[in-house]
């Protein structure tokens, strides 16, 4: 018998004997649910970011003097590898303001990344389960990111499909960092592999070998219908020798409360409360004028009881079990840790600047998802799915760029070596028994190194107008293997080696001192990777199924226009771009075996608005748009027909903002609210042959306030986040809808309302 992802819902309604019959496929399906991808399965034997922070420099909390300031400030980042002001980068670069989340209450990657329009994070139930898309590029299944992610200048995360981390995108909290960097269109040239619809860089605070200083906060907040939850952290600055060298050290604890019911035969209330804890100690020594070393450590574990996933039915678009109600068998518990080192040595020589930057990275990801409704029937009282995945990332990079000029030029060198392990066990109580059962174990052990060198050069013809070329020649061998109940499925493991080139044209001229347009034409790509044999139920080959995928590609080419208008009171930026994507990577299902496969086009079309105006000295305004229309351009047979709307993107999403600010008793202080609104979104694909069934998930406007006061070294802050208590969709998984199964709807926090009080010394 084989059996598709399309399998009727009638499979729902099966024997015990045929549910796990069909479990090695379903293994897959269901790990997706955790954005963990198990690519390959042999048969068993047996059985917000509000629009005010996310494009402004960081601000001192009501500080009256900031707000005051007749002109917007300068904002310098480091996009393309070098430190220049936001206006004259050639492309779509945000930055947002830790200072300004932390006032607003954000705390995780949904409030302060997802609230962007033409971004988002399709949220599987809770911070560090997330996967972030850009302009729409994202075909709905999990699989290798689609955007890079970046502490500092180094990578995060998996780059191959193999590894858990490659979608559990970084959900670094606020801890001690400078701002946040988003860049819009593919970055692969400077950035490597999986940067393909963009970037998401941390930027974190760096010690300061002069003063010493600190911060100590406190925060509290309440979920309507929820309990309470705190936020605790502290920052320290030391000099260790003036001007030589400095220790910088912060320390957080979160304490989320949640506000998930769980009904059935493991109820309970605010199932998906949990903490976040973590670490970064920060050493910079510059034992010349010419020379800097900075050492970093960060480590962060979230632990959550439960997710913040509700049942939803697909038909109606309502939650099954009522209102944040989930139905559980057995809880779904999960954590995520992250420890990442990283060295980076400067040395100026004048006539260029060297870096040479050395990382070690591990992640651990534990989650457990309740596979009752599915596998377990009338025959089990539970059965749940342990999903476990490691990942072991090194990295080196030697980077040497020019002193500024005529000609300017960056050349790099990069390796990658990583090791994913990831395990799944499949287990029940069958029904009356005293004791579980185990009914499968697989385990599917992955290795993945990259080389690459890239550069570029600048030519600065005059000082309006400047061209840029660059260049990315990677290389890459894997090598993936399955083993069922400890037993490797095949006599060696599958192995692959890849090629990827990717392109950088920029062209920009500055209209007078204030304005500026560029057009950019960037390629990007995922890379290929090994598939083992596919079989068949009764655990033979079938042939003709494919033993590796290729690396999928996309050219984008963009325009853009940036101003600073009305001695700089009004910024304001546009950009039109069209991309498109070929040889789309998706999960084929051939037998008892799920692979990876290429298939389909598909193009993106845009339309992005960002402005600040600064009306007077005390009202700011902001407002930011994106019009995305991504669709199939050629059948993608697991997929969807020519013509389907990419998923998980609106057409339309607008973020409004409005900052006041005066005087109370005294003291400098602010008032400001947000409005930000998301059009609907498909799920997945209206396709009898697609594994990823369609869900559309309405449209949802959502609305946020903040207030403030400054005492000095004292600042006091309020929020409420989600004003009206909307209940709007963030993220919807459908992969078992197909079988039966509910559809696992994220829907987002209530009403919550909370203060922080910081204290800076």
């Amino acid at each position: 018998m084989n059996v598709s992802p399309r399998s009727p819902r009638s499979g729902r309604r099966a024997s015990a004997a045929r549910r796990f019959a069909v479990a090695p496929l379903l293994l897959p399906c269901l790990a997706a649910m955790h954005a963990l991808p198990a690519w390959s399965q042999a048969a068993a034997p047996a059985a917000p970011a509000s629009p005010a922070s996310s494009a402004m420099p960081a601000e001192k909390d009501g500080d009256r003097a900031a707000v005051k300031a007749e002109k917007l400030e300068v904002v310098t980042v480091t996009a393309t590898r070098r430190r220049e002001p936001l206006r004259d980068v050639p492309l779509r670069v945000e930055t947002i303001s830790t200072e300004g989340l932390e006032r607003s209450g954000a705390g995780s990657l949904v409030d302060y990344v997802g609230n962007l329009p033409g971004v988002d994070v399709s949220s599987d139930g809770g911070p560090g389960r997330g996967q972030v898309s850009i302009r729409g590029i994202n075909v709905g299944s999990a699989g290798t990111a689609t955007v890079g992610t970046y502490v500092d200048e180094v990578a995060y995360g998996s780059s191959t499909a193999f590894g858990g981390a490659a979608v559990a995108a970084l959900d670094m909290s606020l801890l001690d960092l400078h701002h946040i960097e988003l860049l819009r269109g593919p970055q692969g040239t400077l950035y490597g592999a999986g940067a393909m619809g963009g970037l998401l860089k941390y930027v974190t605070n760096e010690p300061d070998t002069l003063e010493f200083s600190g911060k100590v906060g406190l925060g509290v907040r309440g979920i309507k219908g929820g309990a309470l939850g705190h936020t605790e952290n502290a920052v320290v600055n030391v000099p260790l020798s003036a001007g030589v060298a400095a220790l910088r050290v912060a320390a957080f604890n979160d304490h989320d409360g949640g506000y998930i019911k769980a009904s059935g035969l493991a109820p309970g209330k605010h199932v998906n409360d949990g903490d976040t804890r973590g670490g970064r100690v920060s050493l910079l020594l510059e034992p010349m004028s010419k020379m800097k070393v900075r050492l970093s450590a960060v480590d962060q574990k979230i632990e959550r009881d439960g997710t913040g996933v509700v049942q939803y039915d697909v038909a109606t678009g309502q939650p099954i079990h009522g209102d944040l109600t989930h139905d559980l068998s057995i809880s779904e518990p999960y954590s995520i840790r992250t420890r990442l080192l990283s060295a980076d040595v400067d040395y100026d020589f004048g006539w260029a600047r060297l870096n040479a930057i050395v990382s070690s990275q591990r992640f651990n990801g534990d989650t457990l998802l309740d596979a009752t409704e599915i596998l377990g029937g009338g025959a089990f009282d539970f059965v749940q799915l342990d999903n476990r995945t490691k990942l072991r990332k090194e990295t080196q990079e030697l980077r040497l760029t020019s002193a500024r000029g005529t000609v300017e030029w960056l050349i790099g060198l990069y390796h990658n070596k990583e090791r994913n392990n990831y395990n799944q066990r499949l287990w029940g109580r069958p029904t009356g028994a005293d004791a579980d059962m185990e009914l499968v174990r697989v385990g599917q052990p992955a290795s993945y190194e990259e080389n690459a060198v890239y550069g570029d050069v600048t030519w600065n013809p005059s000082s309006a107008l400047s061209f840029t070329l660059g260049a990315r020649v990677a290389r890459n061998k894997q090598a993936y293997e399955t083993l069922t109940n400890d037993v490797p499925d095949f006599p060696e493991p599958a192995t692959s080696k890849d090629r990827s080139n990717t392109y950088l044209v920029t062209g920009r001229y500055s209209l007078d001192k204030q304005s500026s347009v560029y057009v950019r034409a960037a390629s990007g790509y995922r890379p290929g990777g090994p598939n083992p044999q596919a079989i068949d139920e009764n655990g033979q080959v079938i042939p003709g199924a494919p033993t590796s995928f290729e690396a999928d590609t996309l050219w984008s080419y963009e325009a853009g226009y940036k101003a600073d208008l009305l001695d700089r009171r009004l910024s304001l930026e546009v950009a039109l771009f069209d991309i498109r994507w070929s040889k789309l990577q998706q999960p084929l299902a051939f037998g008892a075996t799920t692979v990876m496969g290429n298939a389909g086009k598909a193009e993106v079309k845009g339309l992005e608005l960002a402005s600040r105006y600064a009306i007077n000295d005390d009202w700011r305004l902001e407002g930011s748009l994106a019009w995305t229309d991504g669709k199939l351009k050629e059948e993608a047979p697991a997929l969807g027909p020519s013509g389907a709307k990419l998923p998980n993107s609106a057409r339309l999403s607008v973020s409004l903002g409005a900052r006041y600010a005066f005087a109370l008793a005294g003291k400098p202080s602010y008032a400001s609210l947000q409005v930000r609104h998301v059009g609907k979104r498909n799920a997945g694909y209206d396709s009898d042959t697609t594994s990823i069934p369609n869900f559309v998930m309405p449209a949802y406007t959502l609305v946020d306030a903040q207030w403030g006061m400054d005492f000095g070294a004292w600042q006091l802050s309020a929020f409420v986040r989600n004003l009206t208590d909307k209940r709007a969709i963030l993220g919807a998984d459908t992969a078992l809808t197909a079988f039966g199964g509910p559809l696992r709807a994220t829907p987002a926090q209530p009403r919550t309302i909370g203060a922080t009080v910081t204290y800076n010394f």
